[in-house]
């Protein structure tokens, strides 16, 4: 009966109450949005992809220049000395008519700009994805702890009984050596297990910055799971249309059109207007003239003749990277279109696997109950009855982890689909509660 009652305390969750305040999804998802450098790199070349769209589209527009100079000269010949001052002012104002590197020269730039907004939407997308994975990493860590230690408190309870009538010369040697060899393999698994823990959530601080030590909610008890009413098409569709990372690489593809159109351009005239006006009253070699205002506008045209090839080998070398841009876009809808399937896949098999393993657990728990009876009746061993609660432990487990794949599967279909927002976090949040 001792043996029985120290079996039932062991199978309760050996959870640690901690006198700190818990975090929870949601929580740490703030924070790494505002502290991953895969984020933030992201919103700085947002900032620098809009830079360089304006600076090219600032060539297109006039460009106003204005000079000035003063002088003080003295003349000295054979008959006289003279020393006077000079002075010189200019505006000049350029407008480019027909210049069709500049204007192709920007509209790669603009796609640029755009690819960038793309690429941080899925930076911010895939930030929360890893976050997740490693949250429930750190759960699944903690479970594993938590079950080891159950399990070596039970073993110890039981080698301590089984010693007692050892030494009374009521329990076998191979009893108390198998015992002990189980005793010692779960004490190295311990140290694995700490171990685990903090590599887990050393990966969760990786993300947030800072280090992660409070409490993690966990899942709440007998939540409920149910399959997206969409069906897979309808989500790969969907991930084809709406990623964010296909969009960037679509918006790649067109800035290297630009960039072969830019090129072209050599080949083709240009054609500028100058205005000038120029007020002076300095002469050849800084002599005094009378002070004069001249006004000059021209008509530059300007028509490329021969550049030594180099344009049309830059004209290739672009045809080749818009190849390469081409390709990575194939690459990544196949990726996109097979994550895509691969997630929802999981997520019928998780619902499945939830309904297997809790079918499990309650085969387990019943299993273990009827061993403990048998063992007080001497029919089974000590090692049966651990045997049993070790195998209620791990059915347990697998139920957790079934949970967190389940979540994870979810949020990485929504994921691959484009359509992962702060509300999806949410509610994954929301299956979590306060142990």
């Amino acid at each position: 009966m001792k043996f029985y009652v120290a079996c039932v305390f062991a199978l309760l969750p050996v959870m640690s109450v901690a006198s700190e305040a818990q975090t929870d999804l949601w929580q740490l998802h703030q924070e790494a949005s505002s502290a991953d450098p895969r984020i933030l790199r992201a919103q700085a070349q947002i900032q620098s992809g809009e830079g360089r769209a304006r600076e090219a589209f600032g060539q297109m527009l006039p460009q106003v220049s204005a000079n000035s100079s003063f002088n003080r000269s003295t003349r000295d010949d054979e008959f006289s000395r003279d020393t006077y001052n000079g002075q010189r002012y200019a505006l000049g104002i350029s407008q480019a008519i027909y210049d069709p590197q500049v204007w192709r020269s920007y509209k790669k730039f603009e796609a640029l700009a755009a690819q960038s907004t793309f690429e941080a939407e899925d930076a911010r997308i895939q930030s929360s994805i890893d976050l997740a994975g490693r949250y429930f990493d750190v759960l699944a860590a903690e479970d594993e702890l938590e079950r080891t230690k159950a399990e070596l408190q039970a073993t110890e309870r039981n080698k301590q009984q089984v010693d007692a009538l050892f030494g009374r010369k009521m329990a076998m040697v191979t009893d108390v050596l198998e015992l002990q060899a189980r005793s010692d393999t779960l004490q190295a698994n311990l140290i694995d297990a700490e171990n685990q823990v903090l590599t887990a959530r050393e990966a969760v601080s990786e993300l947030v910055g800072r280090p992660v030590v409070e409490p993690f909610k966990r899942i709440a008890a007998s939540p409920v799971f149910t399959l997206p009413a969409q069906q897979q098409d309808y989500w790969v569709d969907t991930a084809l249309h709406n990623n964010p990372a296909i969009s960037a690489r679509q918006l790649q593809i067109k800035a290297a059109e630009a960039a072969v159109s830019e090129a072209k351009a050599g080949h083709l005239p240009r054609v500028g207007l100058n205005l000038t006006a120029q007020r002076s009253d300095i002469g050849y070699e800084g002599s005094l003239n009378p002070r004069t205002d001249s006004y000059v506008g021209s008509l530059d045209v300007q028509i490329p003749l021969y550049s030594g090839g180099s344009t049309s080998a830059r004209v290739s070398s672009l045809y080749g990277d818009k190849e390469v841009a081409e390709q990575e876009l194939e690459a990544l809808r196949r990726q996109v279109e097979r994550e895509t399937r691969v997630a929802y896949l999981s997520l019928n098999s998780g619902i499945s696997r939830i309904k297997a393993t809790r079918q499990a657990l309650d085969s387990a728990s019943k299993s273990r109950v009827a061993t403990e009876k048998a063992f007080g009746f001497g029919v089974k061993n000590a090692v049966d009855v651990l045997d049993s609660i070790q195998e209620e432990f791990r059915a347990r487990r697998d139920l957790s982890q079934a949970y967190y794949k389940y979540i994870t599967s979810l949020l990485v279909l929504h994921r691959w689909s484009g359509r992962l927002s702060d509300a999806d976090i949410r509610a994954a949040n929301d299956w979590l509660a306060e142990p």
